[in-house]
């Protein structure tokens, strides 16, 4: 199982860039910042897509994102708000599927 696939397990939602930033939301706290960078339009939650469809959903965004594309894990952490982001796959990366 990949990293990419245990965070969406337990992923609240997913938001993209439509260009090359590509998040996976664990937390409440994360989603409603997205609402407010904008990414609203762009950002699918679990209560819209399942497990399986958030994958495919990653894959398609990954396959039509630029070259500098990247999937982040990001959950609300006290403090070094920094600390909460986890490289899933990181620019210059092939994603294995």
């Amino acid at each position: 199982m990949t990293t990419v696939f245990k965070s969406v397990q337990e992923a609240k939602a997913i938001a993209w860039d439509t260009c090359h930033k590509i998040y996976v939301l664990m937390d409440d706290e994360q989603v409603q910042k997205m609402v407010e960078y904008g990414y609203k339009d762009d950002m699918l939650t679990c209560d819209e897509l399942n497990t399986e469809q958030m994958m495919n959903t990653l894959r398609d965004w990954y396959a039509n994102s630029c070259g500098l594309r990247f999937i982040e894990a990001v959950k609300t952490v006290k403090g070094d708000p920094n600390k909460g982001f986890t490289t899933l796959v990181g620019q210059g990366e092939d994603w294995e599927r």
